[in-house]
């Protein structure tokens, strides 16, 4: 609502006039400076890959709905963007959170701030990538996975072929990890504590804390293995197509593919619609443009080569192997239980 100074002289209203003047004044105190079409997105994704999608949003309604998006440059942006919406959680000025990963996502579906929604997606689609109780939905997703040094390995029977090989010291200083404080790192350890345990998780981490490089995130990873100061490490998809494509010498291995191992691991964006959010209508609609075919197809195209989820889909990303992948069953609500004390825990043992 576009919002502006009236001026009238107060001795020609009469007491009933008075009145509603001032009820009309005390509404759009109330009122931000945008249209009340307008729906907010806080988005974790980063802005060159979103921002082209949510304009085409914007033109698919003849620009009756405009979008505000707000994005965080910050490595840990997940997690600020998130304790952001926490904190808003009484008075919210964000209407949809387009998160580039799931766990935090989850965390605020357990504190009760988000809004179930009716996703339009089929039956078929994955249980893991849809909340129990609809407050959420995953899409486009990433894999992890191990990038390698073909040059350091060039035989391919001696390269690595499951992820807990980070604590091999075969490989001791030889590889490399990102510390597993946020993003999908965090959650790929939230996942394996849920499927292995507790105790097993710590103590797989305690020995990749003493074997591998630990690096301050994904890229930092990839980059690591492009360069030859590793051979081989664990990363995403979207980081390790982007050293393959700029023509280092790096193969992709989809991890633990055989029937007795766990499968590889899928990290979906994730759509949410906040609980009392001021635009709930407005963000329903874009929530279901978004969770489309189509805009997988737009992510799978791009530079970070996402994974559709949509079995229409109709662009293969360049990042999938030829054969196909055995993924790995995942219960994210599960996982994603007492987040805080495994979190500190984690924080402790990669201090250093």
């Amino acid at each position: 609502m576009s919002l502006k100074t009236v001026c009238v002289p107060v001795a020609s209203f009469s007491a009933l006039q008075l009145v509603s003047v001032a009820v009309w004044l005390a509404f759009c105190s109330g009122c931000v400076s945008r249209s009340e079409s307008d729906v907010v997105v806080y988005s974790a994704l980063d802005e060159d890959f979103a921002a082209p999608i949510l304009a085409a949003f914007e033109r698919s309604t003849e620009n009756e709905v405009g979008v505000i998006g707000k994005y965080d440059i910050e490595s840990t942006k997940t997690v600020g963007l998130a304790n952001q919406l926490i904190a808003e959680a009484d008075a919210p000025r964000c209407d949809l959170f387009w998160n580039n990963e799931i766990m935090h996502t989850v965390r605020l579906q357990k504190l009760g701030i988000l809004e179930p929604h009716d996703w339009r997606v089929p039956s078929t689609w994955p249980q893991d990538m849809v909340a129990s109780d609809g407050t959420w939905c995953g899409f486009a997703a990433r894999a992890r996975v191990l990038l390698i040094n073909t040059d350091l390995l060039p035989s391919i029977d001696e390269r690595p072929t499951r992820v807990n090989e980070l604590a091999d010291p075969k490989w001791e200083q030889n590889c490399a990890m990102a510390r597993p404080l946020f993003g999908t790192t965090a959650t790929h350890f939230a996942v394996l504590r849920d499927i292995m345990g507790k105790e097993k998780t710590l103590e797989l981490l305690e020995s990749i804390h003493e074997n591998a490089v630990v690096l301050s995130g994904n890229k930092q990873v990839a980059q690591a293995v492009s360069s030859g100061k590793v051979a081989w490490g664990l990363t995403d998809t979207d980081d390790a197509i982007i050293e393959k494509d700029l023509g280092y010498p790096v193969e992709i291995i989809y991890p633990d593919q055989q029937p007795e191992q766990p499968g590889t691991l899928r990290i979906p964006n994730t759509l949410a619609i906040l609980k009392n959010a001021p635009h709930p209508v407005a963000a329903g609609k874009l929530a279901d443009f978004l969770m489309t075919p189509e805009i997988e197809d737009r992510l799978a195209m791009g530079r970070s080569s996402q994974l559709p989820i949509s079995k229409e889909s109709k662009f293969p990303p360049a990042v999938l192997p030829s054969e196909p992948v055995r993924w790995m069953r995942v219960d994210f609500e599960a996982a994603a239980e007492d987040w805080d004390a495994w979190s500190k825990t984690l924080a402790d043992l990669f201090a250093g």
